[in-house]
């Protein structure tokens, strides 16, 4: 990219920081759940159609892709993915931009995420005589659900007509000073599945130890027992492969004196290895069922199959990390560890190649140091100046 090229990018960002910011407020006051997010999704069509752009298409019903198509050559397709949805927590920021809806919360910056992709979609289009190639802008919806919005669009042909090389999708990230950005190359995020395990067995009274099998020792035992085979001994994983098997939930619907008859627990694996992973469903199963046969019950195991590991491009990435210190100072670009966090745009980075980065929105000053999934989670509104022309460079360079 010329220097000319990338100093109107910057300009462009800079200038459109008001635009952004109320993108980010208006998306923010008004949150949608995953694979309902039908109002959001209006607003992102009519912006895109506002900027000028006339191949506006849905797919998965509420996700919004729009194609910025050079007919002039055929190059190269780049695919620039934000999210839509937010999560079911109640906001208690004291904000202007508050949440309008009771139990709703753009909570993990997804507003952030597509607010930032209108703006790299004005910047490019108007950019778009100096630009070789094709980009395709995709809001997607459902990221915090299974079975993910992303698989659902590449189900749905989001990466054809046409063919997308490779990817870029960013998030951000409380724990990384607002100003930074942060890249892994290869390996990054953990693949997650959700683990559901049913405990059956004979209720009773509990002054009657001899007339029942309590379903809530039986649970007690499997929790442990798993801890302590994945967390502790790990004497299968031969590789001492980054493995989390952690319990959230348990409900055993009994009384002081009431043993019940039935205890659900519920609860997530995450691992940094596909093989790793199927050989721990397997045991997960084995443990659970032989260790409730043992104590006289049963269990009933139901392995919910997420999200695939992330996997970064390691050509892909470098490119958009050049950008990154070009556009604001290599200084201010640090690398990441893997993360046992996962992110449903692991689907299309086992399909084609791709950069997932992370925006660093901490501010101790400004109080945007809380981690996402919270309730008063918030940003560091001043990235939103650079982090446009971040991305914008990002896929000018990937088109060369």
């Amino acid at each position: 990219m010329s220097v000319k090229l990338k100093q109107q990018v910057r300009l462009l960002s800079s200038t459109y920081f008001e635009e952004t910011i109320k993108h980010r407020h208006q998306i923010h006051r008004f949150p949608e759940l995953s694979f309902q997010e039908f109002s959001t999704a209006n607003y992102v069509e009519k912006t895109l159609l506002g900027i000028g752009f006339t191949a506006v298409t849905r797919l998965a019903k509420t996700g919004v892709i729009a194609l910025l198509h050079d007919r002039n050559t055929v190059g190269k397709t780049i695919g620039l993915r934000a999210d839509l949805d937010a999560l079911p927590i109640q906001e208690t920021n004291d904000i202007a931009y508050k949440s309008s809806i009771n139990g709703v919360m753009h909570a993990c910056g997804h507003d952030v995420h597509t607010a930032i992709l209108l703006t790299v979609a004005k910047i490019l289009f108007e950019l778009k005589d100096q630009i070789a190639g094709n980009v395709k802008f995709i809001f997607q919806p459902g990221e915090e659900l299974l079975p993910g919005g992303a698989s659902v669009l590449i189900n749905e042909g989001v990466l054809h007509n046409p063919e997308v090389d490779c990817l870029i999708a960013q998030h951000v990230t409380p724990q990384i000073a607002s100003g930074k950005i942060g890249f892994k190359k290869g390996l990054f995020m953990a693949s997650t599945d959700e683990i559901y395990l049913t405990i059956k067995g004979k209720g009773g009274h509990a002054a009657m130890p001899h007339t029942y099998i309590n379903p809530l020792l039986i649970a007690s035992a499997i929790i442990t027992k798993l801890h302590q085979f994945f967390m502790i001994d790990k004497s299968e994983n031969e590789g001492n492969i980054p493995t989390v098997l952690a319990f959230g939930k348990i409900e055993g619907l009994g009384a002081t004196n009431v043993i019940p008859d039935i205890v659900k627990i519920a609860g997530t694996f995450r691992s940094l290895d596909e093989a790793w992973r199927n050989k721990s469903h397997q045991i997960i199963k084995q443990l659970a069922q032989i260790t409730a046969a043992e104590m006289g019950g049963e269990c009933e195991v139901d392995i919910h199959h997420g999200y695939p590991c992330l996997v970064n491009d390691e050509a892909v990435t470098q490119v958009c990390i050049t950008a990154a210190e070009e556009t604001i100072g290599k200084e201010n670009i640090i690398d990441l560890d893997y993360r046992m966090t996962a992110e449903d745009f692991a689907y299309f980075s086992q399909i084609k190649p791709v950069c997932f980065y992370r925006l660093g929105t901490g501010n101790a000053i400004k109080d945007t140091e809380h981690n996402v999934h919270t309730s008063n989670f918030n940003i560091d509104e001043d990235v939103l100046k650079f982090a446009p022309a971040i991305m914008a460079s990002m896929a000018i360079d990937l088109l060369q």
